[in-house]
């Protein structure tokens, strides 16, 4: 907030080339507020402002800068630069920068890392994509259970200071597994010369390696916690992870749920950022798709031409069905989709989500058949618009509208179980998606009341 209040004031500091006073003002400055204070003056002077901050604040500050302008201040630096800014920066934030990076240009940035660093980025850049291996940090202290509590006190005062988080100490036994977490106020109030082991509780929670980052943002939400650590199969401790990465995981995975749910195959990029060719690449497969099934709709209604000729007035409410069933299904798959990723439901929950769902479309499809058919009524008596079937007119735009709607409601729950039990995002079932279902057959419900109704009458 203060870096946005003083931006003016930073801008010309700059433009004067006053960078003594510059670097006295910003050094108080928190990261966060002088990545701001970055990406929001131009190009050709964030080099300049970067070269002036201290190496470690310098390094803090650009873990919080966008992608894209991360990547504009790499071409911009020397190797040394470079180098300085990614061995300072934390291993899970420059995982998360080299793993969006072109394969060459990664070579490039890792040969410039110190031998320890680049261990650290290889083994990280190692686990697969979305796994919790690319997400943790290896920067955490751990403790031995036959250590006393002096001991642990002086490995703190040793290590702590290049340790992000101490406020969790892990503890494993001699061949470096996992065995229990201690918090700084346990051991500060534990009497020096008792054992670790003394005091161990043994209800740590830990992620896999090897496990998806989805898993580790429903562990943060389900145990209310700040670290978790991380092991791999033997039960070795390898790293942790912290809230604040499962945070940005959070939010990517809603953005790609959103982009997926609008019709849009997710972008790897910012909107703004994605080049034109992609993004209608992106967006055009969906609409493609949701296209052919348009054709089918309009396939049902030439089945349906012969009845249509004969009784125009029924082409009069093909919309007001089609769209009817199509929200419908767009609200019920939303609430399942969402539901299904805060892990309120799952697939097992499928017969109380379909019995749910036929009772809630029932229940709308009664209020919007209702409404339907007293705008048939009023319609009729203000202008005798539909003869002297009118009633029966009402009641197949009512019948057909509980059928679209219970349909749409059914198929936009039951979908998403379906991708899911499939191991298929469902998030893929977008709204769009369950819409152009449920017209093709709403035709069809509507069509076949009508033709069960009117016959013998207008059919």
């Amino acid at each position: 907030m203060i870096g946005k209040l003083l931006q003016p004031e930073i801008k010309e500091l700059i433009e004067k080339r006053d960078w003594n006073i510059l670097k006295e003002v910003i050094i108080d400055f928190h990261p966060s507020e002088i990545a701001d204070i970055i990406e929001n003056i131009d190009d050709k002077d964030r080099a300049l402002l970067f070269r002036f901050l201290p190496k470690d604040l310098a390094a803090d500050a650009f873990e919080y800068l966008n992608y894209d302008v991360q990547k504009s201040l790499l071409k911009s630096f020397t190797d040394k630069e470079i180098s300085q800014v990614l061995n300072e920066m934390s291993p899970d934030d420059r995982t998360e920068l080299l793993e969006d990076l072109p394969g060459p240009l990664v070579k490039k940035l890792i040969r410039l890392l110190t031998p320890e660093e680049r261990n650290i980025a290889i083994s990280l850049l190692g686990y697969p994509e979305q796994s919790v291996g690319r997400l943790m940090t290896p920067d955490f202290i751990s403790v031995k259970t036959d250590w006393k509590i002096s001991e642990v006190l002086e490995h703190i005062r040793k290590i702590g200071r290049e340790i992000e988080n101490i406020e969790t100490i892990f503890v494993t036994d001699n061949e470096g597994k996992l065995v229990d977490e201690l918090s700084i106020k346990e051991i500060l109030l534990s009497n020096p010369d008792t054992k670790v082991s003394e005091i161990l509780k043994e209800t740590v929670i830990s992620l896999r390696v090897t496990d998806d980052q989805e898993k580790a943002v429903q562990m943060f939400r389900e145990y209310d916690l700040y670290v978790i650590p991380v092991v791999n199969e033997d039960n070795y401790l390898l790293g942790i992870v912290t809230a604040d990465d499962v945070i940005d995981v959070i939010e990517e995975e809603a953005t790609e749920d959103v982009q997926k749910f609008g019709g849009v195959e997710s972008l790897d990029l910012p909107y703004i950022s994605t080049p034109l060719p992609k993004m209608v690449r992106k967006r055009a497969v969906w609409l493609v798709i949701l296209f052919i099934g348009e054709m089918l709709t309009a396939s049902a209604m030439a089945f349906f031409e012969h009845e249509i000729a004969r009784a125009v007035v029924l082409a009069l409410f093909i919309p007001l069905i089609i769209s009817s069933g199509g929200n419908s299904g767009s609200q019920a798959a939303t609430l399942v989709v969402r539901a299904l990723a805060l892990g309120e439901i799952t697939i097992r929950d499928w017969f109380k989500i379909v019995r749910r769902e036929i009772f809630t479309g029932l229940s709308l499809g009664v209020i919007l058949g209702s409404i339907g058919f007293l705008r048939i009524a009023v319609w009729q008596m203000v202008g005798d618009l539909y003869g002297e079937h009118w009633m029966l007119i009402g009641i197949t735009v009512a019948l057909a509208l509980i059928g679209v709607v219970m349909w749409g409601t059914l198929m936009g729950s039951i979908l998403p179980i379906i991708l899911k039990s499939f191991k298929l995002d469902p998030a893929t079932c977008s709204a769009p998606f369950v819409a152009t279902l449920v017209d093709v057959t709403g035709i069809v419900i509507y069509f076949t009341f009508a033709g069960m109704i009117l016959k013998g009458y207008l059919l």
